[in-house]
């Protein structure tokens, strides 16, 4: 016999927290970059709708300008022109105007 038999070593197992190193890296860093951004811009934006008063300017998701004359809990009424009323979601309200800002833009 001119080749001798090859005797095979046993093949060793990879590391099973080795081979789901890169998935749990990435996973972090979707969490920081992706998810925790997105839940603290929520939170601020529920925590605005919740402080929401009379009389506040504000604009909504649709781009809707007004002025909040009345609140209940899940709805706000905007008046967006003199003696025109209408009624939004809470959710619907995008963002809190400075005061006097519906001045300047009539």
């Amino acid at each position: 016999m001119l080749i001798p038999p090859a005797y095979a070593a046993p093949a060793e197992q990879p590391d099973p927290f080795l081979s789901f190193l890169p998935l749990i890296v990435i996973f972090v860093i979707f969490w920081f970059l992706i998810i925790r951004p997105q839940m603290k811009r929520a939170k601020e934006q529920r925590k605005m709708q919740e402080a929401l008063q009379k009389g506040d300017e504000v604009i909504t998701s649709g781009g809707q300008l007004g002025r909040v004359v009345d609140l209940k809990e899940q709805y706000v009424t905007l008046e967006i022109a003199k003696g025109v009323h209408t009624v939004f979601q809470r959710g619907a309200v995008q963002a809190v105007l400075p005061k006097g800002t519906m001045k300047d833009i009539q």
